[in-house]
């Protein structure tokens, strides 16, 4: 056991490297809000990730905590947590988080989060201590809510296709280079909710586990911060991912990033208002191909998209391995 004034500097760096999770998730997820209104050319990147960390940074205090809720108590059992655990599950999270941001792959930062817990999780304490209630709906969302996001984005792009129809492409993407600056915001809005709730979450049940706050609610504090980290590291971005989604995945028009984004904000809103931890990542990549498929399937190329579904697929088991062996090698420290 570390002495108390050792202990309070081990949790204090546990935070911090909460945090800095926090970051690599705006870092990485930058594109997710900032990739179609850059290749649509609506705004330039500077002003782009300067409106989406301003958005990210609100966010919380309009749609509330539930997430945080969902992934502090919903996916382990909140009486395993310790210090080393958390630690494991975010080394976990951030090394896959760096390893598909240098590949240029949009991976999702909420289930490495996820993987990480579940890793380090099972290895403390076995498969019994997870909590299947929000992990299976957590499961069930990873791979509903881009198929969400893929209809409602063909369906607003063929809506949209027809109620256009007798108007030139150009008159028309005149209105929605100004309708997609709301479009964007909403999906800003709708990354900060969920995304930055995760480490709200994760901080909140390890304060909770050491007796350092007096139930599982999340502090001003913890929400504040979090939400300033993710809000630094959408500002900084992550550019090759940008590039993955909003230019190599299939051709873009300002009409047809409104209608990605507003599927992908709707999608996403919706569940954190149910509490379900969903990613920015693959609901955005799934309305990319919905809004691209409207022009033929042949105009979406189909070859980068099976590369990003195998990224999302093995993003769990991989995260959960890299924290279980992190676990191992903490605990024994």
């Amino acid at each position: 056991m570390l002495p108390v004034d050792l202990f309070t500097v081990y949790i204090i760096a546990i935070v911090v490297t909460a945090y800095v999770f926090d970051f690599f998730n705006g870092f990485h997820d930058a594109s997710n809000s900032v990739a179609t209104v850059i290749s649509t050319k609506v705004l330039p990147p500077f002003a782009a990730v300067s409106m989406a960390a301003f958005f990210n940074f609100v966010a919380f205090a309009i749609f509330g905590v539930a997430v945080a809720s969902t992934i502090g108590k919903g996916i382990i059992n909140p009486s395993i947590v310790t210090p080393d655990l958390v630690l494991a599950a975010l080394v976990g999270a951030i090394f896959w988080d760096v390893v598909t941001w240098y590949l240029g792959l949009p991976s999702s930062s909420s289930h490495a989060l996820i993987g990480g817990l579940v890793g380090a999780g099972i290895t403390k304490a076995g498969v019994g201590i997870l909590v299947w209630s929000g992990l299976s709906k957590t499961l069930v969302f990873m791979v509903l809510s881009p198929l969400i996001g893929f209809a409602l984005a063909f369906g607003i792009m063929a809506a949209l296709i027809r109620g256009f129809f007798t108007i030139p492409l150009h008159v028309v993407n005149r209105y929605f280079r100004r309708l997609q600056l709301v479009s964007s915001a909403l999906v800003s809005i709708s990354h900060g909710t969920n995304d930055a709730q995760k480490t709200m979450g994760v901080v909140t049940a390890l304060l909770f586990s050491v007796g350092w706050i007096p139930s599982f609610s999340v502090p001003l504090v913890v929400a504040v911060a979090a939400a300033t980290s993710i809000a630094l590291g959408t500002f900084f971005g992550g550019w090759r991912i940008v590039k993955t989604l909003g230019f190599r995945m299939t051709k873009l028009d300002p009409v047809h990033g409104f209608s990605i984004e507003t599927a992908s904000a709707l999608t996403i809103i919706a569940n954190s208002l149910f509490g379900i931890p969903v990613s920015t990542t693959h609901v955005v990549g799934g309305s990319v191909m919905g809004s691209g498929a409207t022009m033929g399937v042949g105009t979406v190329r189909w070859g980068v998209a099976r590369k990003i579904v195998w990224a999302w697929l093995i993003t769990i088991p991989a995260s959960a391995l890299v924290a279980s062996a992190a676990y191992l090698a903490i605990s024994a420290a």
